[in-house]
């Protein structure tokens, strides 16, 4: 009878089980991986070399909370383990757990100051921090170790570009792609480094570059369809946001580009169409909802068009020009003119006359103000915030903000408009004139601005005459 060795049950089938988890996750089957190491680790939960490959394969399916803990379950076991601090950091630095992330590089410093990961991956903590100065320190730190690592180049290649630095970091890209031709979206980083500065013709070369090595990369399909649309090519970007489909047949974005074409090629209902997929898709995807309140607006459903505001407000956008948008078109529906007030030149006029301003105000105020903490220069949300104080009453704060826009844009026609009303109303005829000729500056030819420059010469000079003849009364004790 041959010799079959001892049987040492569980921890045997435990054993079994990773090795197929292995095999598995070699082969991209990354799910059945998972079960399988479940299922050793459950027979055998103190082995770290398994925890440490769980969390290896939940990273690669972008569950990097389960991750964590399986990491930091394969630390208590192995409390030194350089490897694992580093992809513990990697991941808190993935989930915005900054501090963490660097506690642990540091340690991992102390450990064993040759380790160059600590400080390559360091290099992406710090850029997401902000703090660019020491992602370039930890760049020339693992220089040091590892003159050649292409990681590198390529964070702190990341880091350049966030910092407007764009043909450094093309310069760090093309030698990550020098040291390692396949690096990931390599030539994508590329072409998006073009695009910024404007080159079109070497950012489509590397858009290109980059499809051919990875022709299912959706992201990479994405950029390039937003791409072409901004340089005018709406067949080609319409056959990208299909193929994309394609791939993902329920990409929201996709949907909603598609439905920016349908709306700029004279296609409404489609585009209605497009946009409500986008939303079934992913409800907290900026665009939709306001290009749907602007679809509402136009057919006087006022009480849905305020609706899908405020959805699209709760989205939070960070662009401020959609913020000016959305705050402009609160405004339009919060807006009642007094009798003796004009419409303002700049506003589009509501379909009916409501009486819900004071909500309608607060959302348009909260835009704009999220807007200017955006970008402090932005002279459009400045000349919204002054609509909003002249509907309250608030001359001066409404003229602060109007002469904010116009020494941001000069030839901003609308502020002038409201600044020059506002002199005229108030008789403050000789700022009237500067306001005019500031226009005349800048080129601005307008109606209105004509109307209120009439007769002006006459008006100042009966002002003059009427406060020198005060002045008389005054002296004479009258």
């Amino acid at each position: 009878m041959p010799y079959e060795g001892p049987d040492f049950g569980p921890f045997d089938t435990a054993e079994s089980k990773a090795n197929k988890a292995y095999e598995l996750y070699e082969d991209g089957m990354i799910p059945q991986a998972l079960e399988q190491l479940q299922t050793a680790l459950e027979l055998n939960p103190t082995n770290s070399a398994w925890l440490f490959d769980k969390a290896l394969a939940l990273d690669a399916v972008q569950r990097y909370e389960e991750a964590i803990e399986a990491y930091e379950a394969a630390l208590e076991l192995c409390p030194g383990d350089v490897e694992i601090l580093n992809c513990l950091a990697v991941d808190y630095t993935r989930t915005c757990q900054y501090d963490k992330a660097i506690e642990l590089f540091e340690q991992i410093q102390q450990i064993d100051p040759k380790y160059e990961p600590c400080y390559c991956n360091r290099i992406i903590t710090y850029t997401e921090m902000g703090l660019h100065d020491l992602a370039e320190q930890m760049f020339y730190l693992a220089q040091q170790i590892n003159p050649s690592c292409a990681l590198c180049f390529y964070n702190i290649g990341n880091s350049l570009f966030v910092r407007g630095q764009l043909k450094q970091a093309i310069g760090c890209w093309m030698r990550t792609a020098e040291l390692e031709p396949g690096h990931p979206q390599i030539n994508y980083r590329i072409a998006q480094a073009y695009w910024g500065l404007g080159d079109r013709q070497k950012a489509m070369e590397y858009f290109l570059r980059e499809l051919r090595a990875n022709p299912g990369d959706v992201e990479v399909i994405l950029d390039f369809g937003i791409f072409l649309l901004e340089c005018g090519d709406v067949d080609a970007a319409r056959e990208k946001f299909h193929r994309l489909l394609e791939l993902a047949p329920t990409n929201p974005q996709a949907l909603f580009y598609l439905g920016e074409i349908a709306l700029n090629t004279g296609h409404p209902d489609k585009a209605k169409e497009y946009y409500n997929q986008a939303l079934r898709a992913d409800s907290t995807i900026p665009g939709p909802y306001y290009r749907l309140a602007q679809f509402a607006i136009q057919d006087q459903h006022v009480q849905k068009a305020r609706a899908y505001l405020i959805s699209e407000l709760r989205n939070a956008p960070d662009n401020p020009e959609v913020l000016v948008s959305i705050g402009s078109m609160f405004l339009a529906l919060a807006y009642q003119p007094h009798k003796d007030q004009p419409w303002p030149v700049g506003l589009r006029r509501p379909p009916v006359r409501m009486g819900f301003g004071n909500t309608d105000l607060d959302h348009a105020t909260c835009c704009l103000k999220r807007a200017l903490s955006l970008e402090r220069s932005n002279p459009d949300a400045h000349y919204y915030m002054a609509l909003i104080h002249l509907r309250l009453g608030q001359a001066q704060l409404a003229h602060a903000e109007l002469l904010q826009a116009t020494a941001i844009r000069p030839d901003h026609k609308e502020a002038l408009q409201e600044l020059a009303r506002l002199y005229h109303t108030q008789g403050k005829y000789e700022d009237l004139a500067r306001c005019l000729e500031q226009a005349r500056s800048a080129q601005v030819e307008d109606p209105v601005l004509r109307r209120l420059g009439r007769g002006l010469w006459l008006k100042i000079r009966l002002a003059r005459l009427k406060a020198t003849a005060r002045g008389i009364w005054q002296r004479l004790g009258h």
